[in-house]
């Protein structure tokens, strides 16, 4: 059994059964020892096997309890065990020495020296045993008072009850032996009497010593009733009085086998556990003097032994007295050196207070009732440069600004009514050099106090938390990056201007193709770029005028007092900036920007909250002027709220129709103006909607550009493109196609494209070289470096990439040069004139002869008639599309034109 942590239930439930169990043996030998149900001599054998049998089994349980413990513990307990043993072995020689032959033991015998070995090693068990920190002296003085109580007791007995029964005779030597040994069970009882209110104090619970204790007294009674018995030669073996030694092997069973007591709650010394028997050793003695007093009186002479015996209380009680000084003196000391460490902690906390005080940051102030002051803290110099002999004697309100010395004595006055009560108030002190500081003070009531009597006033200098709060408060309302105002702030500023006007406007900018920049060139680059676009916006308005940003490429610019006219005139000087090119670097980068404009006067009269309208409003419009090609201005109009609420409409059943695949792909054929076939395709998505029929794609395209669908939807139509492309050519016995696919502005951005191209080629099987990539000449021009690694990651694949509607953008020869293009795809509008307009067709063989010198193919589009077939191909136009050949046909019709071969009408 483990009980190093303390008792628990299963410890609880064992000790519970240990307990029934004597409980149960102590019942039976009652039955037959007290009552001899079993006759005389039954008796007799079973009280005195019981006598040999429960001493040993006691003393293993207290050596077992040992174990349990360490240090003096262990010892007490084992040194208990062995003086139970030794008892234990004196009664087995009685067992062994007279049983088999009957007849009592005889007195003195070799018996009496295990008996007497319990007297002698019981008590220093106890005195091992841990009982709190008592002095040695204490210790010894319970041994002392053990002594006095059974001496008198022993001399009380022997006035009462000995002497009468002996006469004049002389008691013998057995009659001594047998008084010695209620002597000891009574210095053990008084000893165990001492030790259990320390023990009390010292654990939760001390039943152990309890029981040992009950035990012990149950010895007294016995070895009482045995000296009266021997004394009249009336003593039996197996008689009721032996209960009392059975009982009291039981008891220290039970105790000994108890779970081991939890730790010790506290070490120190209790001298008022001790004061409950301080008086009981005098009360013995004064009994024991008046029977010795009372003996002679009544018989008219003196007992030898009752003058030994009163002498031996004598003796005891002036050795009891000297351990008594030695143990007040020891106390003496002990309290001294209490005193001394309480005086030296005072003193040391004192001396921690005056340090704190002297070199806190807190300035601290005493002023009395009368407002002078009676202490000022040495801070006071640290911090506001005064020093504070300056101070004390003087009224306070005296030596502070007017309007710091009205407040203060204002919040005296609040916290005057209260004792303890606090108040808190913020000044502006002067510092001896003359900045102005603020301050906090904290004043607290301690007129009632008697160690202070008055006002106490903790200043400290919050100059550094105002400036944070500012600084806090900056940050709050302005952008990190630019230094501008936020939406927050522009929103609170142009609320308060709709409160006080309606004659203002709102800007909303928006840099187009931002996104581009940022990620080709990195966020440093990007946020270099915000920085001196917010400058050349900045430097475009009145200083009046708030500009904002609103994260990202977003900006607006608040203008109030200001006509439609003027607003415009501002926008228009903006666009007109941001046309010269902006140094990121060592690059020079041109940037493009759509402004919408709102103007107050066309809010809704019951619109709650005005500036997020014209907000919207202004957003609204920027987004307008975004899908008109950018870098326009656009005013607001109602009307572009329907529009709105169309776009979003639209918006959403786009996603739907994604999710749900509705979208379909029509193939325009691609001529061979040589041998008139059918060599390839362009892949045009087509919308097929549910309620509205067959949508424009210029009415949703723009709407996935802007929402960013075009992303998915891209993808889509190169994995549906490339997949019916490869399913034709393999129909076709391995016929090669060449199919072409347009690439939006988002989706060449994106840093993956070339890994999302790869990746549609691996899923379909589509050899690279029989896919062409058709990309805007916009596409290609902003940003060339970016673009440029773009291209060459697109061409590493092995696939064609054309430039569509060449001739309506702003491409240069030298771009031309270093980009890796193979095809230069003609626009419409230059076919459609052919032969109209001399220019147009001096231009169209222009691009046509460029193509070649280049090394490039070329692609006229747009071809209705056979005059424009005829003029492409005398110009040596290699490859041609248009309505002439076909429309843009589905799937079915498209697989046919290339199954079967048929010729273009040439």
């Amino acid at each position: 059994m483990t009980l190093n942590n303390g008792e628990g239930p299963v410890d609880i439930r064992r000790w519970v059964h240990v307990c029934i169990a004597v409980a149960a043996v102590l019942a039976v030998l009652a039955v037959l020892v007290g009552t001899e149900a079993g006759g005389r001599q039954l008796a007799a054998d079973v009280s005195t096997w019981a006598l040999a049998i429960l001493p040993m089994v006691a003393a293993g349980t207290c050596v077992w309890r040992s174990r349990l413990f360490t240090g003096r513990a262990r010892w007490g307990w084992a040194v208990l065990g062995a003086g139970v043993f030794s008892w234990g072995a004196g009664a087995s020689y009685t067992v062994a020495e007279f049983f088999p032959h009957g007849g009592d033991p005889q007195i003195p015998s070799w018996a009496d020296l295990g008996f007497t070995g319990l007297m002698l090693l019981v008590p220093l068990g106890l005195l091992i045993l841990p009982s709190g920190a008592q002095p040695l002296a204490n210790r010894a003085r319970s041994v002392l008072d053990g002594l006095l109580v059974a001496s008198s007791l022993v001399l009380v007995g022997w006035v009462f009850v000995v002497d009468p029964r002996l006469g004049h005779g002389t008691a013998g030597t057995d009659l001594y032996l047998t008084l010695s040994y209620p002597l000891g069970d009574i210095v053990m009882a008084t000893i165990i009497g001492y030790m259990l209110p320390q023990r009390r104090a010292l654990y939760r619970c001390s039943a152990d010593l309890t029981f040992f204790g009950l035990g012990v007294i149950g010895f007294a009674i016995s070895d009482i009733g045995y000296a009266y018995q021997r004394m009249i030669h009336d003593y039996q073996a197996g008689a009721l009085i032996d209960m009392g030694w059975i009982a009291g092997f039981c008891l220290i069973i039970v105790g000994a086998a108890r779970p081991k007591d939890a730790e010790p709650l506290k070490s120190e010394f209790s001298a008022r556990a001790q004061a409950t028997g301080v008086m009981f050793p005098y009360a013995a003695v004064t009994a024991a003097l008046f029977a010795s007093a009372l003996f002679h009186l009544v018989s008219g002479h003196s007992s030898p032994f009752v003058t030994w015996t009163r002498s031996l209380l004598i003796l005891l009680l002036i050795g009891r007295q000297v351990l008594t000084l030695l143990e007040n003196r020891n106390l003496t000391r002990t309290l001294e050196a209490r005193v001394d460490e309480r005086t030296a902690e005072l003193y040391a906390r004192e001396q921690r207070f005056h340090a704190l005080v002297r070199h806190s940051s807190d300035v601290v102030t005493v002023i009395d009732a009368d407002g002078r002051v009676t202490f000022q803290s040495e801070s006071m110099l640290r911090v506001f440069g005064y020093g504070p002999e300056l101070f004390v004697g003087r009224r306070y309100t005296d030596l502070v600004d007017a309007e710091v010395a009205m407040r203060l004595a204002q919040a005296m006055r609040q916290v005057a009514v209260r004792p303890y009560a606090t108040a808190t108030l913020e000044v502006v002190h002067t510092h001896r050099d003359g900045r102005k500081c603020p301050s906090e003070v904290i004043i607290t009531n301690l007129v009632d106090d008697p160690h202070v009597g008055g006002f106490v006033l903790n200043t400290r200098d919050i100059s550094e938390r105002k400036e944070l709060q500012e600084q806090l408060v900056h940050e709050a309302y302005h952008d990190p990056l630019t230094q501008l105002a936020n939406r927050v702030l522009f929103h609170d500023r142009a609320q308060a201007a709709l409160a006080r006007t309606t004659d203002l406007t709102v800007l909303h900018l928006d840099l187009d193709g931002f996104k581009r920049i940022n990620d080709s060139l990195g966020h440093l680059a990007g946020d270099q770029l915000l920085v001196q676009i917010a400058d050349r916006v900045q430097a475009c308005v009145r200083a009046e005028d708030l500009v904002a940003r609103f994260g990202a490429d977003e900006f607006a610019v608040l203008i109030e007092a200001a006509t439609g006219d003027e607003a415009e005139f501002v926008a228009r000087r903006i666009l007109d900036d941001l046309e010269l090119p902006v140094e990121v670097g060592a690059r020079r980068i041109h940037v493009r920007a759509s402004i919408g404009l709102a103007a107050a006067a066309l809010l809704e009269p019951n619109e709650p909250d005005g500036a997020e309208q014209l907000l919207r409003n202004a957003d609204l419009a920027m987004h307008h002027a975004k899908a008109a090609g950018g870098s326009i201005f656009t005013s607001f109009h109602p009307r572009m709220r329907e529009g709105l609420v169309e776009r979003l409409e639209l918006e959403n059943d786009l996603r739907a129709a994604l999710e749900n695949h509705e979208l379909r792909l029509h193939y325009q054929p691609t001529i061979d103006l040589e041998t008139s076939a059918v060599v390839g395709f362009e892949a045009l998505v087509r919308w097929p909607h549910p309620t509205r029929g067959m949508i424009n794609p210029l009415d949703f395209i723009p709407i996935a550009e802007a929402t960013g669908l075009i992303v998915p939807l891209g993808r889509w139509v190169l994995h549906e493109a490339c997949r019916q492309a490869v399913e034709w050519s393999e129909a076709a016995d391995g016929r090669p196609l060449k199919m072409s696919v347009n690439v939006s502005v988002r989706q060449f951005d994106q840093q993956d494209f070339a890994e999302t191209v790869s990746a549609v080629l691996a899923e379909t099987g589509m050899p690279a070289d029989r896919l062409c990539l058709e990309m805007t000449e916009s596409v290609l021009m902003t940003d060339t470096e970016a673009n440029l690694e773009q291209l060459v990651r697109l061409k590493a694949l092995g696939l064609t990439l054309a430039i569509d509607d060449f001739g309506t953008g702003y491409s240069s020869l030298a771009y031309l040069r270093r980009f890796p293009v193979d095809t230069l795809k003609i626009d419409r509008s230059f076919v459609e004139r052919l032969g109209v307009l001399a220019g147009d067709t001096a231009l169209t063989d222009t691009i046509v002869r460029l193509g070649k010198s280049l090394g490039m193919a070329t692609v006229a589009e747009g071809i209705e008639e056979f005059g424009q077939l005829a003029a492409l191909r005398e110009m040596g136009c290699g490859f041609a599309q248009g309505y002439y050949f076909s429309r843009p046909v589905p799937a079915v019709e498209a697989g046919r034109l290339f199954l079967e071969g048929a010729d273009a009408p040439l």
